[in-house]
């Protein structure tokens, strides 16, 4: 058994985040989102897997390179412009000689449930059975690809269909196992109305030719990690199960509640206060007095400086948080700079939720809490403040003593508009 994972996107919904690097790259529980998939693969016994990449391509390639490190044995496959599912494991035929598994990059699954896909194709009662779908139950049907099923074996999908028109509440997951006959069916499929090559349409062409699908209802968990606020909440569930490891340097009076993992050359300088869980890699120098709240996640080369406080965050590699700022339910990427005082609000006056822009719309959260979204090499000056679900772009810089509203694109200045009022203080003589 082989496997493929699909990790060419762009990740738009993600910016300023994805402006560097694909989104499947993204930091999540200390590491790439792409590389829990790749673990579970291997976990389950298949180590011979193809990334199908595209965007970015070669932030992926330089960390992973052929897979060694990690106990797997990678190949890339690129994908030429971004034409559809089917078109992206199309790309990957050239690495395939058997039955394999297709995963998205960014939806992150389990051991077991590839584990239940494999044991499920394994236990097939015909030769004809060439293809298997995780399904999920949904509540609203209208927003999935929607399958009507006998048994186990699916007779048709449905392309979010009407309310009174779905056959079922089984949606495909996008998590499949195929056999090799897969690739006639894509060498045959046209391109859609949205103008790719769906794989869904290349499995209808499979069962009008006969073949026989089989669906999967999971119940095993997976994440759909989306939105800059979903990478918060996967990195809560993952630190919720990380292991404690202690590989750096805790001075003398560090109080530390719950799960930690402490990177190598790490240190934690004396009046620290650490509730955990909380993740720090290599590298790093926090404190002294720094409060680091739980599901805090610190990547590599981090430095935090003296009576900061950290709540619910990503801190990406080489990024400074400098003395007496707060960094609230927020991302941040990677060779930042927050200089001393900068604030990072996480809740609204009115209590509401806060709204984030995606792709120019302004989208509601659905969280009470949630901070800033800082692109790689922003810089804020002394004194800084940022309102809950600003988005900074690469490169901006800050002046100090600013209160930003409002996103800013990368690449800018931002300076505030104040006027000094000076006065010549009286004589007290006169």
């Amino acid at each position: 058994m082989k496997a493929v994972i699909l990790t060419a996107g762009e990740g738009t919904r993600m910016r300023p985040l994805t402006t560097t690097r694909p989104k499947t790259m993204l930091i999540t529980g200390g590491k790439p989102l792409i590389q829990y998939n790749i673990e579970a693969l291997r976990d389950a016994g298949i180590k011979d897997i193809t990334l199908v990449v595209g965007y970015k391509r070669e932030v992926i390639e330089e960390y992973f390179e052929d897979g060694s490190k990690f106990g797997v044995n990678i190949n890339y496959a690129v994908q030429d412009g971004q034409l559809g599912t089917a078109h992206a494991i199309g790309s990957a035929e050239e690495f395939i000689d058997e039955s394999f598994i297709v995963l998205n990059g960014d939806i992150i699954v389990s051991y077991d449930l590839i584990r239940n896909l494999i044991e499920k194709y394994a236990t097939r009662k015909s030769n004809d059975v060439k293809s298997v779908l995780t399904l999920i139950e949904v509540d609203n049907p209208s927003n999935y690809g929607i399958v009507s099923m006998e048994n186990d074996q699916i007779k048709k999908i449905i392309e979010k269909p009407s309310a009174d028109e779905a056959p079922s509440n089984l949606a495909n997951a996008g998590i499949y196992l195929f056999d090799t006959i897969i690739f006639d069916a894509i060498r045959k499929t046209e391109l859609s109305s949205r103008g790719e090559y769906e794989i869904t349409d290349s499995l209808d062409i499979e069962l009008n030719e006969g073949c026989e699908i089989l669906g999967l209802i999971s119940q095993e968990p997976w994440m759909d990690v989306g939105r800059p606020w979903e990478l918060l909440s996967s990195n809560h569930d993952f630190l919720e199960v990380m292991e404690e490891s202690i590989e750096g340097e805790i001075e003398d009076g560090v109080t530390i509640h719950g799960p930690l993992h402490l990177g190598k050359n790490s240190i934690i300088r004396s009046g620290c206060y650490i509730q955990g869980p909380v993740f720090i890699g290599d590298d790093c120098d926090i404190g002294p007095n720094t409060y680091l709240r739980p599901y805090t996640c610190l990547c590599n080369d981090v430095n935090v400086g003296n009576a900061v406080e950290i709540k619910n965050s990503i801190i990406m590699d080489h990024t400074n948080v400098n003395h007496l700022s707060y960094v609230g339910d927020s991302v941040i990427g990677v060779d930042c700079n927050l200089g001393a005082g900068t604030n990072l609000a996480n809740l609204r006056f009115d209590d509401k939720h806060v709204k984030v822009s995606v792709k120019g719309e302004r989208v509601d959260s659905g969280l009470r809490k949630l901070g800033a979204i800082f692109g790689d090499g922003v810089k804020t000056g002394i004194n800084t403040s940022f309102n809950p679900g600003v988005k900074i772009g690469n490169g901006t810089l800050i002046n100090a003593g600013c209160v930003v509203y409002n996103d800013v694109d990368s690449n800018c200045l931002v300076s505030a508009n104040t006027n000094l009022i000076i006065k010549q203080l009286n004589d007290k003589n006169e």
